[in-house]
C-alpha cells in the first residue's frame, strides 16, 4: 500500500472497453506498487443513466453522473480520464485542463490535428500552473515494450535500419456486422488506421527514438456499406450521408473509414520502415508484431507472447548466434518488480496498471508523465500524412513538424 495520506480524485468519462480496462487498473494500481499518492475511484460519467449506474456498481466506481460537465466542476476531482470516442476527446480535455484537472486522455489524442494541436497548446498553458497532462498509448507500458526501448538506446543493435510493424485484427470481417460508431468517420476520426495503426505508429517511435519523417500509404474499405446498429432508422442513415432503407425498414449507412491501411515510411534517423493495420486479417484477433532490425541485432515483439522478445545478436560467435528468447518477468525487468516471481506471465491489463503507475508517479512529483500531448500530437501528424498521401496515389508526403516539441 502506499505509504502517503494524498490523494487523487478520479473521474472517469466512458465505461465501456476502454472504461472497464482503466478501472480495472485504478482499482489494482494502490494495491500493487507504493506510490505517492492513493487513486480514489470518485465519479465515473456515461449519458445512458441504467448503464453508468451499472457500471459504477460494477466497476467499482463511489458515484456516477450522466454530464462530464457536471464532473470537470466538482471541487472533489483532480483528475479526469477520457474513454470516450474521439470526437469528444477535445471538447473534455481541453474543458478539464481549464479547471485545474489533471488529464489523461485514451489514443488516438484527438479526431483532427487541428483538435490536437489545440490541446497541446492547452496541456503547455496548464504545465505552468503544475496540471498535467498524458495521452495513453497503454502498449508502452508492456515490459518486454520497455525493455525493447532499453536494448535499443544501449546500443545493442547498432544502427537501426530496419524497422517492420504490423496490428491486425478480423472483427468486422462480417459484411452484416453493424455500422458502430468506430466505423463512422466524424465519431471516430479514422478507421484501422487511428485505431490500431496508431499503437504501433507511437510503439515503434518510442523504441527506436526515432520519428517518421515521410511516408507514402495505401489505404482501403472493404465493406463501404454495413446494417445500422438495433434502434437506428432508416432516417439515421439518410441523415449520416448515405445508405437504403429496405421494404422493412431496416436501413443501413455507408462506412466512411478505412478498413486497412498500409504504408512504408522513413525515420528520421536513416531507418526504413513499413506499417500494416487492418481489421480485415481474418483469423487475427489482435495481432501486434514489431521487429527492429540493426547492424549489431535484432529484436522482436510480439503482442500474443507479451512476455517475452526474440533477440539476434550479432557480436555473438557465428556459431552461436541466433534469435534467442528473453523472458522478461524478472523483478529487475520494467515495472516488474511488484508482481510475480519470475517465470509467473503477466497480461493485457496489466500494461494499463503500469500506466497508471507512471500517471500518479509523475503527477505527484509534479514532473511530465510521457507520452505528452505533444506526443500524440506528433502521432496525428503521421496518421493525417498517411491519410493525404492515400488520398493523393500514394504520393510520397512529409510530415508535417509539431509546433510543440516532444520527447519520444
Amino acid at each position: 500500500m502506499s505509504t502517503t495520506d494524498r490523494e487523487l480524485r478520479v473521474g472517469m468519462v466512458g465505461y465501456a472497453f476502454m472504461g472497464a480496462a482503466h478501472s480495472q487498473a485504478w482499482r489494482t494500481v494502490n494495491r500493487v506498487y507504493d506510490l505517492p499518492a492513493r487513486a480514489r475511484m470518485a465519479l465515473i460519467c456515461g449519458r445512458d443513466t441504467p448503464k453508468v449506474a451499472d457500471a459504477a456498481d460494477r466497476l467499482g466506481w463511489d458515484a456516477y453522473t450522466t454530464d462530464w460537465r457536471d464532473l470537470i466542476n466538482r471541487d472533489d476531482i483532480d483528475v479526469v480520464d477520457i474513454c470516450t470516442p474521439g470526437d469528444s476527446h477535445a471538447e473534455i480535455a481541453l474543458a478539464a485542463l481549464a479547471a485545474g484537472k489533471h488529464v489523461l486522455c485514451e489514443k488516438p489524442l484527438a479526431n483532427t490535428v487541428a483538435e490536437a494541436r489545440a490541446m497541446t497548446a492547452a496541456a503547455d498553458v496548464a504545465r505552468a500552473a503544475g496540471v498535467r497532462s498524458m495521452c495513453g498509448f497503454n502498449y508502452r507500458r508492456v515490459p518486454a515494450v520497455t525493455m525493447m526501448r532499453q536494448m535499443v538506446a544501449d546500443g545493442r543493435l547498432g544502427v537501426i535500419r530496419h524497422v517492420r510493424a504490423t496490428y491486425l485484427q478480423d472483427w468486422i470481417v462480417d459484411p452484416q456486422f453493424p455500422l458502430v460508431w468506430r466505423l463512422q468517420k466524424d465519431r471516430a476520426g479514422s478507421g484501422a488506421l487511428g485505431d490500431i495503426g496508431a499503437h504501433i505508429i507511437d510503439l515503434t517511435q518510442f523504441v527506436t527514438g526515432q520519428r517518421i519523417s515521410g511516408v507514402s500509404a495505401i489505404t482501403e474499405t472493404f465493406v463501404k456499406e454495413r446494417p445500422l446498429p438495433d434502434g437506428s432508422s432508416g432516417l439515421a442513415a439518410t441523415v449520416d450521408g448515405g445508405g437504403s432503407v429496405d421494404g422493412n425498414g431496416a436501413g443501413t449507412g455507408l462506412v466512411t473509414v478505412d478498413d486497412a491501411a498500409v504504408f512504408v515510411a522513413r525515420l528520421d534517423g536513416g531507418a526504413l520502415a513499413t506499417y500494416e493495420a487492418s481489421r480485415f486479417a481474418t483469423g487475427r484477433k489482435n495481432a501486434l508484431r514489431v521487429e527492429i532490425n540493426g547492424s549489431l541485432g535484432s529484436v522482436v515483439f510480439d503482442l500474443e507472447r507479451l512476455n517475452e522478445l526474440e533477440f539476434y545478436d550479432a557480436t555473438r560467435p557465428g556459431l552461436e548466434q541466433g534469435f534467442n528468447r528473453i523472458l522478461v518477468t524478472e523483478g529487475e525487468h520494467p515495472y516488474m518488480s511488484a508482481w510475480w516471481p519470475p517465470g509467473h506471465i503477466i497480461g493485457y491489463e496489466h500494461s494499463f496498471t503500469h500506466e497508471m503507475r507512471d500517471f500518479i508517479e509523475a503527477v505527484a512529483t509534479g514532473v511530465d508523465p510521457a507520452p505528452s500531448f505533444a506526443d500524440g500530437l506528433q502521432v496525428q501528424l503521421v496518421l493525417d500524412a498517411v491519410t493525404r498521401s492515400a488520398e493523393f496515389g500514394s504520393t510520397w508526403t512529409e510530415v508535417e513538424p509539431a509546433l510543440t516539441a516532444a520527447a519520444v
